[in-house]
């Protein structure tokens, strides 16, 4: 399983180590991933996430998985998270 936050696509970053005489020796930097339940309203269901704690602050400050999921540009969306978006617009458009 990949290290990506499955809302925002953050992931790895690299980067060096610098020791006190300046030796550099590359490392990664891994994003923190937490697996979360998200209740979507609007489907009134609830859905398993691997989602960074950013990405977890970003929902909650657009008001919920369904907002955040509306917005949200369709590359950055895993398969899955892709999937709820469907629908949620087949709900809307309903």
């Amino acid at each position: 399983m990949s290290r990506i936050c499955e809302l925002t696509g953050k992931g790895r970053q690299v980067g060096c180590n610098v020791s006190h005489a300046n030796n550099k020796t590359k490392r990664v930097f891994l994003p923190n991933l937490q697996n979360v339940t998200l209740m979507s309203e609007a489907l009134d269901r609830s859905f398993k996430f691997r989602v960074s704690t950013h990405g977890l602050r970003s929902v909650e400050h657009n008001g919920g998985l369904d907002n955040w999921l509306l917005k949200a540009a369709d590359g950055k969306l895993s398969p899955r998270a892709l999937k709820v978006k469907r629908e949620l617009r087949k709900k809307q458009a309903a």
